[in-house]
């Protein structure tokens, strides 16, 4: 099944295009990178996934239209976005944070949020270690951490994440990944926006490559790791992350 597919999708600031008939889909319990240099677009579509910003074209979602279901709504279906600054609350702690995670289940009448909670911090021990500690103390991995678990809060089916490995030392993206790997051995389809394509492409089962506000390329990702031309132009030589 189609978790998420967007067809045609041309997204604007002012009378410029930055998305010009953009299309991607994500296979139910998949991982597709979207991988491109800085201003090709990459930021811009999660935001009209989610719908933060308003595009022309199609959204469907699990085969439902998206054009006229807001923010909140497609959130509360489990749709959700880890944007590229975390965007946490620095002034509340750990713990509050996640709950805020799971604010929209809450508010539909769902009381199993302490059971999330505690699943959360069995899948990141360091959140638990820290759970009392304001947000703002953390270091940069752990506020990834952060942000993906209040996003599981959230029950997503599908998580759209943006530069995962933003400001992270080698080994801490090394782990934030391998986090991404077993999210989607756990059934959460996963559309992963990443500079660091070598990294992103290792785990990705599809991915595309955005141009100019167009895709340029696309494919298994298996193939594209080993294209001379993504080789050249995103990969370089190989390094340990």
């Amino acid at each position: 099944m189609i978790a998420l597919e967007a067809k045609d999708l041309k997204v604007g600031y002012g009378k410029a295009d930055v998305l010009d008939g953009v299309s991607v889909k994500v296979d139910e319990g998949a991982i597709v990178s979207l991988v491109g240099p800085n201003g090709a677009g990459k930021t811009t579509l999660l935001l009209a996934l989610i719908g933060l910003l308003p595009a022309r074209g199609t959204v469907s979602y699990f085969g439902e239209p998206m054009a006229n279901v807001s923010v909140e709504d497609r959130v509360a279906r489990g749709l959700c976005l880890v944007p590229e600054r975390r965007e946490l609350f620095g002034d509340l702690s750990v713990s509050d944070n996640l709950e805020l995670g799971g604010f929209s289940r809450w508010m539909r009448g769902e009381r199993q949020l302490r059971e999330s909670l505690e699943e959360v911090f069995e899948r990141f021990p360091r959140l638990r270690e820290r759970q009392d500690k304001d947000a703002s103390t953390l270091s940069g991995g752990e506020r990834q951490m952060l942000a993906l678990g209040r996003a599981l809060m959230a029950a997503p089916r599908l998580l759209l994440l943006d530069e995962p490995s933003l400001g992270l030392a080698p080994l801490i993206v090394r782990e934030i990944f391998h986090i991404i790997s077993r999210l989607r051995d756990n059934g959460v389809s996963l559309l992963v926006v990443e500079q660091n394509a070598r990294a992103a492409l290792e785990v990705s089962d599809y991915a595309y490559v955005l141009e100019n506000g167009r895709v340029s390329l696309e494919g298994a990702a298996s193939d594209l790791i080993d294209n001379p031309r993504v080789i050249d132009t995103y990969l370089g030589r190989r390094q340990a992350y």
